[in-house]
């Protein structure tokens, strides 16, 4: 059994993003060299994502349409008693999900049709980092 760990560093243009990172991704497992195995991917913050699913861009637009419904940007979240203004970001992380876990077979990311890696980035504009941890041989 191998491990392989990198860091990919990001900082988003805007302060909510949808970035497809499969590329990536492929690529950190082809430096890892494992054949058969599985690969981690976490945001490692509390207002980031990483989820799988189509990369058609309707779909991303929904996406943030429908976390704004569910958790408005404008509302007085306790939390911005704290002097913060990012309440929204903590809970689209939580609908969002924290990190994934993806299959490698034969070198490649085993995904199932249409399925992409997303960050997803609800409080942005600044460094930070993303694990990707391969696990196998």
């Amino acid at each position: 059994m191998k491990t392989y760990t990198r860091y990919l560093k990001i900082n988003t243009e805007k302060r909510i993003d949808f970035i497809n990172i499969t590329q990536k991704i492929q690529d950190i497992v082809d430096d890892s060299q494992i054949d058969d195995g599985l690969v981690l991917i976490n945001p490692m913050h509390i207002t980031a994502s990483v989820f799988i699913n189509d990369a058609e861009s309707g779909l991303i637009r929904d996406f943030e349409e429908w976390l704004e419904k569910l958790a408005p940007k404008d509302f007085n979240y306790k939390h911005h008693q704290t002097g913060e203004d990012n309440g929204f970001s903590h809970l689209w992380r939580t609908i969002m999900g924290r990190e994934s876990t993806i299959a490698i077979t034969e070198g490649r990311l085993d995904f199932g049709p249409w399925e992409q890696i997303f960050y997803g980035e609800f409080d942005g504009m600044r460094d930070k980092r993303i694990l990707v941890k391969v696990i196998g041989e």
